[in-house]
């Protein structure tokens, strides 16, 4: 069984504490199939894992560490890009006039950025003399086709494989795995959730796209919830910092949401 997490918001959602809430509460495994760090604003936990010559964030850490077993970040993250902000625009590679695309650990490879200058902690920390390097967009979706692609599923044969599992998303994308049909979906915001039946949300992900065959590689949660009503909305209550950090104290404080999305799940 495969409950999805998903935020409303692009940006501190609270996807990770609920998800690691509701690991503590199931005893489920927890997956992200995709994460990032911006060099920039993220440089605490960048340079937590560059110094152990390594590449995750802290919301992989987060769920590995409260599921049962030992698993590492890598294990469930498979992916996780590297940013910095680029305050003067440029679209660069992947077209965004924001932030620059530095480079991609997938797997156990990396994937390079050769237009831009990597930070030296990068270089020096992480073992990058086999990398794929690439300078355009078709260079880049070759590496995606070869590297990421494989990588995605694998990650969701695992989920698949799981007696249950917590796959959540990255930003505000809608489904981070489209091979992977969840039971149920939670949908994350500040105080609230929303929880919407798995198959109603998969379908109203192919039609906000247009389809598998023509439609965009990622739905946003808005384009997707706009389609259908939840099931169940509950409030969420504010957590402090270290209430946050115990994933025993947020299923307790969350628990009416916990069974509010497993009784959709069951139902």
């Amino acid at each position: 069984m495969t409950l999805l997490v998903a935020g409303g918001s692009r940006v501190d959602a609270g996807k990770t504490t609920f998800s690691v809430g509701l690991l503590a509460r199931t005893g489920a495994v927890g997956f992200k199939p995709r994460a990032g760090n911006d060099f920039w604003f993220d440089h605490d936990d960048y340079r937590d894992a560059v110094d152990r010559g390594r590449l995750f964030g802290k919301d992989a850490r987060k769920l590995a560490a409260a599921a049962p077993g030992d698993r590492d970040p890598e294990d469930i993250n498979p992916v996780h890009r590297l940013w910095r902000p680029a305050p003067r625009g440029g679209a660069g590679i992947l077209g965004r006039d924001d932030r620059t695309f530095l480079l991609d650990r997938v797997g156990d490879r990396y994937v390079v950025n050769d237009t831009v200058e990597i930070p030296d902690s990068a270089r020096a920390g992480l073992d990058l003399d086999d990398a794929v390097r690439v300078t355009s967009l078709p260079e880049f979706n070759e590496a995606m086709a070869s590297l990421h692609v494989p990588a995605q599923q694998d990650l969701a044969e695992d989920v698949e494989a799981a007696d249950l599992a917590v796959v959540e998303s990255y930003a505000d994308v809608a489904r981070p795995l489209a091979n992977v049909d969840p039971l149920a979906v939670a949908v994350v915001e500040p105080g609230h959730l929303r929880i919407y039946d798995g198959a109603r949300y998969e379908k109203a992900c192919e039609v906000a796209s247009g389809g598998y065959e023509t439609g965009r590689l990622e739905e946003k949660v808005p384009d997707v919830t706009s389609l259908l009503d939840p099931v169940a909305r509950v409030t969420l209550p504010p957590l402090t910092g270290e209430e946050r950090s115990d994933p025993g104290t947020v299923a307790d404080a969350y628990d009416d949401a916990y069974e509010a999305l497993l009784g959709a799940a069951f139902e």
